[in-house]
């Protein structure tokens, strides 16, 4: 990309990998604000389970795409793109960096390549498959799609329920595999000089401790509660974005009485140590293919110093 482009910065990673902090110590050098990269901080009132940053890390710098939405609502990755880029000119505008920051990968994506000409949500074919996962489980639903689409099948676990009914919901509308689909794409590159930045863990078992933890300190902080309190305010059922969330979906199972408190809490962490290695999976496929993306190990004593090096020499390249 052209010298001439603005700067923006890409700090992905998967959960429990340090990506907030990270942001925020860039704060401490360059005049940034935070564009978040994540399907679930765009909700109001989901706080604790979805790690949302504090207040006082929000004053640190600028947040945006943070408590925008009622969890009864519904966000995409096409309109995150329009959204990200709208608010990456507006602070382009005013002399400042985007960081765009958050473990949603599928947004990385929309916003680096556009977006595959994919048909809209079709309300009653997904009342169709939901009622068909109610009745038969999203097991059977995922060994129908093997059928129909073997390569889709292949990429998603047996009770991936949002991506499963996703995949049957294209397959059958438009009678192609989704590869054949998500290949329609027209490129669109942003006007953006991007520097990218991708965390991992050099010992997976270690980020394993670190989402145990983590989980466990969410439950400490009330999360049950919170869920209850969601519950209570908004007109919410299981098969909603904000309620198919990592913890949210664990967590209202055992709400309405289907697990037990041992049960939930380990469900819970493996979920998201599911959620992790899908994020790895993405982010390694974008290390090999986008060539302004470089990896860090979270786990060294010096990665906010090694971030910051990284981006102030990517910055002043010519």
């Amino acid at each position: 990309m052209s010298q001439s482009h603005p700067p923006a910065l890409l700090l992905m990673g998967p959960t429990a990998s340090g990506k907030t902090a990270a942001a925020l110590a860039l704060a401490e050098t360059l005049p940034i604000e935070i564009i978040s990269v994540d399907s679930a901080l765009v909700f109001r009132d989901m706080d604790i389970g979805t790690a949302k940053p504090t207040a006082a890390e929000q004053a640190v710098c600028p947040h945006h795409l943070i408590d925008i939405l009622s969890p009864e609502a519904a966000y995409s990755a096409a309109r995150f793109r329009d959204d990200a880029l709208a608010l990456m000119a507006q602070i382009s505008a005013r002399g400042r960096v985007p960081v765009l920051a958050g473990g949603t990968m599928l947004y990385f994506k929309a916003l680096r390549e556009g977006l595959s000409d994919l048909p809209q949500a079709d309300p009653a074919l997904r009342a169709e498959i939901d009622a068909a996962a109610r009745a038969r489980g999203w097991p059977a639903l995922h060994a129908e799609l093997a059928r129909l689409d073997p390569a889709a099948a292949a990429g998603l676990e047996p009770n991936d329920a949002q991506r499963i009914q996703r995949a049957l919901e294209i397959v059958r509308l438009t009678g192609r595999p989704l590869a054949e689909s998500y290949a329609r794409r027209a490129m669109e590159v942003p006007p953006y000089r991007f520097v990218g930045i991708a965390l991992d863990a050099g010992e997976r078992q270690v980020l394993h401790e670190r989402i145990a933890a983590r989980f466990e300190a969410m439950l400490a902080a009330g999360f049950v509660d919170e869920v209850r309190t969601l519950r209570a305010r908004y007109r919410l059922d299981p098969q909603l974005p904000s309620m198919r969330s990592v913890g949210y979906r664990q967590a209202w199972d055992y709400l309405d009485g289907g697990t037990d408190a041992a049960t939930f809490r380990d469900r819970g962490i493996a979920a998201t140590r599911q959620l992790a290695k899908r994020q790895i999976t993405w982010q390694r496929k974008f290390l090999e293919t986008w060539p302004d993306l470089t990896g860090f190990d979270c786990l060294r004593t010096d990665l906010h110093a090694a971030i910051r090096t990284h981006v102030l020499r990517a910055l002043d390249a010519p």
